[in-house]
């Protein structure tokens, strides 16, 4: 689990969008191609860290990572385009996100091998050999005394490595493969990963599990940077898996005078906008699902969870629940009180990158970026967190709320605000993490064997604080969360929150 670790493909990554936001702060039109040109150059050469096995091939997979992190596409393979192509059309302040979000750079793609078994060194030669016997195709035989398997026979039904005493055949998969939940990595022509963009629900695991690196998401923080040297007013919502991202010591008042100090006029917790979800979802289960109206309710605030849904199992669509998520509650609060300003969501999730480009959507959160890459910009302004501090914290948001952040923590919410608000009501729940259990639970209310519940799945497993764009382990970060959540003046939104009109 590489998560949280200070990896040379998170160094890389960091560096990448450092590189960027300066770009975008420095906003020079007539010296940006050159500027763009000569980052490759500062990141690979002789005195910097060896990313590859030549600089040349480095260089290659950094210049792809400046266009994704640009918010540009990949550039085709098979024909000449030079790394600046369309960049002038990413040189404003207000470039949305087009999709595909997720790309594999196919110069950093390793080719691992898809899915196989092979025998190591750990084989004994055992008498016994019980991984020849139950191997249904004869791929196994003793050479020079351990066990061989045949790839060119063996089915990877994995048989034998169930049966070795010694565990000495292991399992070879990608890593990208593995993490994914909905099976969209598949293989091109040249054994390299790439995405089927029509499985695909954008949750970034594939991107955090590749130990190569050679898959990337798309950014704006060139355009956020560029928008915040123009002055105009512009408000950070961010989510409440902030929490320990930014260090341990790190408490909300710092975090606050940092963003602004980058610029952002307001701040504010996107844990409002959870408890207005909460609300609002625990009167549409008690007046549509215990009822008998609906058969069951399917929470909606994750993204990649709401896609698989509606991609997968689209008779479900009517289940899913119309309740707006947190993020579009949160920033259509914030336009009610700053009609001018724009709306930047500040989050863990990849898959919010999209959800922010929907038709209904777009009007409301004007950019989206990810703990890690304001990690960056703070490093590309040389802001150091702990020499700021604002008058006041975040003290609006409940801890019901706050709690939206790990898994289960959604439907806990939910919950509580029945049992206190609708005290006659029953109330069961369920909950997935990780889009290969989201599956199977939409599967298992797919032929009625959740008939009655709310159901709440998070495409990351451990919820929030497990998404793409974070800075810290899991385990960690659930623990800060906590924290904050018990830290809470107030433990319930009061129910007056369902008069509140967003839409």
């Amino acid at each position: 689990m590489m998560r949280g670790l200070d990896t040379t493909v998170r160094k890389l990554r960091r560096t990448v969008f450092e590189e960027v936001a300066r770009l975008g702060f420095k906003a020079n039109a007539d010296t940006l191609n050159d500027d763009m040109e000569a980052i490759p150059y500062k990141i690979v050469n002789d005195d910097t860290i060896k990313y590859r096995e030549s600089v040349y091939r480095a260089r290659a997979v950094v210049r792809e990572r400046l266009r994704l992190a640009m918010g540009l596409s990949l550039r085709p393979e098979n024909k000449p385009v030079h790394l600046t192509a369309g960049v002038e059309a990413s040189n404003i302040s207000d470039k949305y996100y087009e999709p595909p979000l997720m790309q594999v750079i196919p110069s950093a793609c390793e080719g691992c091998q898809e899915k196989g078994y092979e025998v190591s060194n750990m084989c004994k030669g055992c008498l016994a050999h019980p991984c020849m016997e139950v191997c249904p195709r004869g791929a196994i035989s003793m050479v020079n005394g351990r066990s061989f398997i045949d790839q060119e026979k063996c089915i990877s039904c994995g048989k034998c490595k169930t049966v070795c005493p010694y565990d000495a055949i292991s399992k070879k998969e990608r890593p990208c493969a593995k993490a994914c939940g909905v099976s969209a990595i598949e293989t091109d022509e040249q054994g390299r990963a790439k995405i089927n963009v029509d499985k695909c629900v954008s949750c970034g695991m594939c991107m955090v599990s590749c130990p190569f690196g050679a898959i990337s998401d798309k950014s704006q923080i060139f355009q956020l940077a560029r928008a915040l040297t123009e002055g105009d007013e512009i408000v950070a919502e961010i989510a409440p898996a902030f929490a320990g991202q930014f260090g341990d010591n790190i408490t909300p008042r710092n975090l606050k005078a940092a963003l602004q100090e980058l610029g952002f006029s307001e701040v504010y917790e996107v844990a409002l906008g959870a408890d207005i979800g909460a609300i609002a979802e625990a009167r549409h289960y008690v007046h549509k699902v215990a009822t008998g109206e609906l058969p069951f309710l399917l929470t909606s605030c994750c993204p990649s969870w709401a896609m698989l849904a509606k991609k997968y199992f689209p008779d479900m669509i009517d289940q899913v629940s119309q309740e707006l998520t947190p993020m579009v509650a949160t920033a259509r609060t914030i336009k009610k009180e700053h009609p001018n300003a724009r709306v930047v969501f500040i989050g863990p999730c990849a898959a919010k990158k999209l959800e922010a480009m929907r038709r209904t959507v777009r009007s409301d959160v004007d950019f989206v970026i990810t703990f890690e890459e304001l990690q960056a910009m703070f490093d590309a302004k040389d802001i150091d967190l702990l020499e700021y501090e604002a008058e006041s914290s975040f003290h609006n948001a409940t801890g019901a709320g706050r709690g939206y952040a790990v898994a289960g923590g959604v439907a806990d919410a939910i919950e509580k605000c029945i049992k206190e608000y609708y005290p006659d009501v029953e109330v069961k729940i369920e909950h997935a993490e990780g889009l290969a259990e989201c599956k199977k639970i939409l599967s298992m209310a797919k032929v009625g064997r959740m008939n009655g519940c709310l159901i709440e799945g998070m495409g990351c497993p451990g919820g929030c604080v497990a998404g793409a764009g974070t800075n810290l382990q899991v385990t960690k970060a659930q623990k800060k969360v906590k924290e904050f959540v018990d830290g809470s003046t107030k433990k319930l939104p009061p129910k007056e929150l369902e008069e509140i009109e967003l839409k």
